[in-house]
């Protein structure tokens, strides 16, 4: 791990859907409130004015969602104004009063859905967020990428061999990042890295100043630039930075302003207002997808040393802070549902490679126009046109042939039931989400969000004897100390089988004491009913073991057992044999390990180590074929790989074969003879038996996909969208079948 600063700082921010200051709205100014304020908007009544709305190219010609319905993609709202280019207009902050007519907008135009990206430094979204930043440009989705850091390190612009010999200046190294980033996405949106840029001051909700940068060709691509100091180290204790702010050490962290930024206004802000800024951004966006980077990445088992950059990680913390307070204090019928989705940082470079050749190789070269490596001024500024610190290695430490997520990679979020109805469950605002279809032809219900808040994204399901469904996730949780901040293990479950209410959330705590002794990072859990009937969680512990709770036949959990392991990482999985035996599956830097029962109600046995070569996370697990079957991606491929593996006699592993497919990375799901992930270019891609060929759905979603078989002869196949809404297909299960027309479930997720 380098011990050089990740990238930071930039300044953004015009021209957003519904395009408003990032400022507290006056409340005389609407009577009734913020809710008053927002519906008069959306009646076009006295309010604020989006931009006239713009419907932009879709997903790769996409089409027929839904009964052969063109899929409409919806561009950005970003307010008249500005140059003559569709920005802000009358922008008094961010989260503030909107100006101007509203515009007319296609009733029936299905709503592409929204993304906004937080990170620490500039070229945190660029080394762990790409390719899905490149994927959702390149798909005419609404974009906007906020940078709390200014990434002014120690102020040296200049690659290795020249960095004695340059004098520090942090207010210009912080521009040459801005530019950077600026020639990156420019590039990544018109594949011309000087495209224009409109750069505007606004007031955030917080106190400050952002700057706002809209892309003039494409303005629906945003920057925001909030240009906070950085930390200066990785590890290094460092009061002044976003750490020492979340834990109490400073009272306020001031403002590095980059020396070509229009912010003038110096400023700090305590802790609340940095979240209450981010509240700002959020209610100015209105995003149905946030990525954000992974708040728990873990310690060093020798050195105990985090894995990842601290402004990387308590940044995602202030996220995480901001996105609580969003979901509380805006009412869900005034803004769209979102989901969140969370990024390995540092940590990429020690796992296998996730990416294909020619994708690997697209990211460099964005990376590359960032690191400015041909040294050509093609911006104009004195300061520089790139980071020239990463120049001499654009890849940093194999960060460009990788990406991987920090959670949400669960397959098991789609269930049926003996009636052959239709469950899905996944995190949103917060949430977990419910939707249901009664029967095999009954009307979609949903999404109907479960009581309980603080879930992270990813959950797992589990069909216990009786019938009814339980659902298992984690939970985070704050406080005013630092030690206050946990993560737990929850579950409810279903009130009776075929029952639309759930029971409240039951806690099945942590095999973690507390963030400051250890990490919260726990990996979501992995859920299995072995053949007594007994259910099992299972969880990858901050220090990469295994670890479970154990329920008995009177309702009460064991506590939590220590099932060994090393170098355990993302989420382990679980499956039941023919012989109702649970196997659980954990991926390791090197292979994969497993565990076994020896029976139905016995003690899981010790580790042992599968022989499989090397694979990418995450693993996929299902009972098949008497035994359990894994799926997993060959690194540096996307191809999608398969082993039957059989617990008789202790675990062994038969045919690891090479099913092929469109490159990507990711979870796969697979149910009957569907398999589908994420494809190169980010659309589902699925296979639908041997011999045929991997087909593309028109279709760019969030986290991982989910299937499962309906009856006797049916899979249904199930993504949530970037626009945070439920699509689901089926497929007959047989070897000449297709996949039917993908069928979103209920209203756009347009908010107000």
């Amino acid at each position: 791990m380098p011990e050089r600063p990740p990238s930071q700082g930039h300044t953004p921010w015009p021209g957003g859907p519904g395009g408003a200051p990032l400022a507290d709205p006056d409340p005389a100014a609407a009577p009734g409130g913020r809710r008053a304020a927002r519906r008069a908007r959306a009646a076009g009544a006295a309010g604020p004015a989006r931009a006239r709305a713009r419907v932009v190219k879709g997903i790769a010609g996409a089409a027929a969602v839904a009964a052969g319905c063109m899929l409409l993609l919806r561009g950005s709202e970003a307010l008249d104004g500005i140059g003559g280019i569709s920005g802000i207009a009358g922008v008094s902050g961010l989260g503030g009063d909107r100006r101007g007519p509203a515009p007319a907008v296609a009733v029936d135009a299905p709503d592409p859905g929204r993304v906004l990206q937080i990170v620490a430094h500039p070229d945190d979204d660029l080394y762990f967020m790409n390719p899905d930043l490149r994927y959702s440009i390149a798909a005419g989705h609404p974009v906007t990428t906020v940078y709390l850091t200014a990434g002014e390190a120690d102020g040296i612009n200049a690659t290795e061999g020249k960095q004695r010999t340059t004098a520090p200046n942090k207010p210009a190294y912080a521009e040459a990042r801005q530019n950077g980033i600026r020639a990156a996405y420019a590039k990544m949106a018109t594949g011309d890295r000087t495209s224009a840029w409109k750069r505007t001051v606004v007031p955030t909700k917080g106190g400050g100043q952002a700057e706002v940068d809209a892309l003039v060709a494409k303005p629906e691509v945003n920057l925001v630039w909030l240009q906070l100091r950085e930390a200066g180290t990785v590890y290094d204790s460092a009061p002044d930075s976003l750490h020492g702010l979340w834990d109490g050490k400073i009272p306020a962290l001031g403002a590095q302003l980059s020396s070509g930024t229009p912010v003038k206004q110096r400023f700090t802000y305590s802790k609340d207002q940095v979240v209450r800024t981010l509240v700002g951004v959020l209610e100015q966006y209105e995003p149905t997808t946030v990525r954000a980077q992974d708040p728990t990445p873990g310690r060093f088992p020798d050195t105990r040393k985090y894995t990842d950059h601290q402004d990387h990680f308590y940044g995602a913390r202030f996220v995480q802070a901001a996105l609580a307070a969003y979901a509380k204090d805006v009412d869900a019928k005034d803004r769209p549902h979102f989901a969140v989705q969370n990024y390995v940082g540092y940590f990429n470079g020690s796992l296998p490679s996730a990416l294909d050749p020619d994708e690997a190789k697209e990211k460099l070269d964005i990376l590359g126009t960032y690191a400015w490596v041909d040294k050509q001024n093609h911006c104009g500024s004195d300061a520089g046109c790139g980071d020239l610190k990463v120049a001499d290695h654009p890849a940093g430490n194999g960060w460009t042939s990788t990406v991987n997520y920090a959670r949400g990679t669960g397959t098991s979020w789609l269930t049926s039931d003996k009636e052959h109805g239709l469950w899905a469950f996944k995190v949103l605002d917060g949430q977990v989400a419910l939707w249901h279809r009664s029967g095999p032809i009954g009307a979609w219900s949903g999404p109907r969000l479960l009581p309980g808040t603080g879930m992270d994204p990813g959950v797992a399901t589990v069909t216990l004897p009786d019938g009814r469904i339980a659902v298992f996730g984690t939970r985070t949780s704050f406080g005013a100390r630092p030690a206050e901040y946990r993560r737990e293990v929850v579950y409810c479950v279903q009130r009776g089988p075929g029952a639309q209410e759930f029971g409240d959330w039951q806690s099945l705590g942590t095999p973690e004491t507390s963030d400051e002794n250890w990490t919260s990072d726990i990996s979501a859990p992995a859920v299995a009913v072995d053949g007594s009937g007994q259910p099992a969680a299972y969880v990858r512990d901050g220090a990469g073991s295994l670890r479970g709770r154990v329920q008995s036949a009177n309702g009460s959990w064991g506590p939590w057992a220590s099932y060994g392991g090393a170098d355990l990482h993302g989420t382990p999985v679980t499956a039941t044999d023919g012989a109702g035996r649970r196997m659980v599956f954990a991926a390791t830097t090197k292979s994969v390990v497993g565990w076994v029962q020896p029976k139905p109600g016995a003690p899981l046995g010790r580790a042992t180590p599968t022989g499989l070569p090397d694979t990418t996370l995450p693993l996929t697990a299902e009972g098949r074929e008497g035994g359990v079957r894994l799926w997993f991606r060959k690194p540096g491929s996307g191809n999608v790989r398969t082993a039957l593996v059989t617990g008789e006699g202790g675990l062994k592993v038969n045919h690891l074969t090479d099913l092929g497919g469109l490159q990507g990375f990711g979870s796969v799901t697979a149910s009957g003879h569907v398999l589908a992930g994420r494809s190169a270019g980010g659309l589902l891609g699925s296979g639908l038996g041997p011999g045929r060929p991997w087909e593309r759905s028109p279709l760019m979603f969030v986290g991982a996909p989910s299937s499962t078989t309906t009856g006797r002869n049916l899979v249904s196949l199930a993504v949530v969208g970037l626009d945070a809404r439920l699509y689901v297909t089926s497929s007959a299960d047989d070897a000449d079948a297709h996949l039917a027309p993908w069928l979103p479930v209920g209203p756009r997720n347009a908010g107000r």
